[in-house]
């Protein structure tokens, strides 16, 4: 990239930036839970030749493609640019996700839902790391989560539409649809969106020395911090996969009805929002690590309180109301913290080793509560061992430096 070519690119200013990430995140909350809605439906007619356990090794790839984009696309957004490679994987996504509709078998579908994976694994991290140099310095942790908004919004809107869509037009038609929704946005990425002044100032030939490597993030003083903020993305993942799979299984058990369960769901994905649009201003004012600290702690007690029976069903709405709150944001916060702490040469790198570990724990979080379930003990256990996640994400964090004082390309912790 030449120094007339940054000098050309247009500024990141206005809404656009905001929106088209917003977007970009609310792709991935449609990859969330489209095999969950269409899952009943290819089960019950044998589509393809599914059967249960084929239908749970599907569902799983995903996550596997979207935690291997995650990791992978790193050092590519900060060699190539946030733009372009944005704009590639939302393309590449696309594409796969239509073609998982005309799937002739179980392999092909198992194949495309894995090769789609890695183009959308690869959106959440591009689009946080130019929404963190995009934000004024003391707006990084709104930016990030109200930008994350897109991720529930995208969720909720695509089990609605499953209401629907499954129903009159099959369940091929979902794919068609998320598929197009992002063909759709590519035009206006390409119109629209900008590329990071961060990337491009970092990218400047008396600036750029080197390109950005995996190592790079776990060097020096960045070995404690990196490795804090893996188990903490982790945690966060394996409570938010946990929780919106096996909630309203753990409600049953303890004896609430099943209509309360998927009602307890819905609440605790509205706390999700609510807590997204409150958790960055407040992480902007108090601080990154002060404020994730006490979310990921509140989010524990709260877990723990959700292991008691109780009688009066306002307060049982009230604790999964409260959970939902902190638990999805904490989660977003660490994002933030990521953000906050690595210089721009290396932050899509950073965001893409934290997202794409923490989807570990997004595999990891449902299977150890089916475990329970099968066993017989989901109830309290679960929330004892979602409990236990969020204090081990507050350990994590607790070793992490609130700030990080550059030198150079090699930065110096500072508590």
């Amino acid at each position: 990239m030449t120094t007339s070519t940054l000098r050309s690119t247009p500024r990141a200013t206005g809404l656009w930036p905001v929106i088209l990430c917003w977007v970009a995140v609310a792709l991935e909350g449609f990859d969330l839970v489209v095999i969950g809605a269409v899952i009943p439906t290819i089960s019950k007619s044998g589509d393809l030749g599914f059967t249960d356990a084929s239908l749970t090794t599907a569902s799983t790839v995903g996550l596997v493609g979207v935690g291997i984009g995650a990791v992978a696309i790193g050092p590519v957004t900060d060699r190539l640019g946030r733009r372009m490679t944005l704009i590639g994987c939302i393309a590449w996504f696309s594409v796969l996700t239509i073609a998982v509709a005309f799937a002739p078998d179980v392999g092909t579908f198992i194949t495309l839902r894995l090769l789609a994976g890695f183009g959308l694994g690869a959106c959440l991290p591009i689009a946080l790391a130019f929404m963190s140099e995009y934000a004024p310095d003391n707006r990084n942790g709104t930016a990030m989560t109200r930008v994350m908004t897109g991720y529930h919004v995208g969720a909720v809107l695509t089990a609605l539409l499953a209401l629907w869509v499954v129903d009159a037009w099959g369940w091929q038609a979902m794919f068609v649809i998320g598929g197009v929704a992002g063909l759709l946005a590519l035009p206006v990425l390409w119109a629209r969106l900008p590329e990071s002044e961060a990337f491009l100032e970092a990218r400047r030939p008396e600036a750029a020395r080197s390109t950005a490597r995996i190592s790079d993030v776990v060097k020096g003083e960045y070995l404690r911090v990196s490795i804090g903020l893996w188990v903490a993305s982790f945690m966060g993942l394996l409570l938010v996969y946990g929780l919106n799979t096996w909630l309203p299984k753990l409600m049953g058990e303890a004896g609430y009805s099943i209509k309360a369960g998927t009602g307890l769901l819905l609440l605790l994905n509205l706390g999700a929002v609510t807590g997204l649009l409150v958790a960055g201003t407040i992480s902007d004012s108090r601080g990154n690590k002060r404020t994730v600290l006490l979310w990921f702690g509140l989010a524990a007690a709260f877990l723990a309180l959700l292991s008691i029976k109780m009688q009066n069903e306002v307060l049982v709405y009230g604790a999964v109301l409260l959970t939902g709150i902190f638990v999805f944001s904490a989660q977003v916060l660490v994002y933030a913290f990521v953000g906050h702490l690595y210089p721009p040469e290396i932050r899509g790198t950073a965001l893409g080793l934290s997202a794409g570990i923490g989807r570990v724990g997004a595999i990891v979080g449902p299977s150890i509560t089916g475990a329970l379930v099968t066993a017989g003990i989901a109830y309290p256990w679960g929330f004892y061992v979602f409990a236990g996640a969020a204090l081990l994400a507050v350990l994590a964090l607790a070793t992490v430096p609130a700030h990080m004082r550059a030198s150079g390309r090699t930065t110096q912790a500072r508590p």
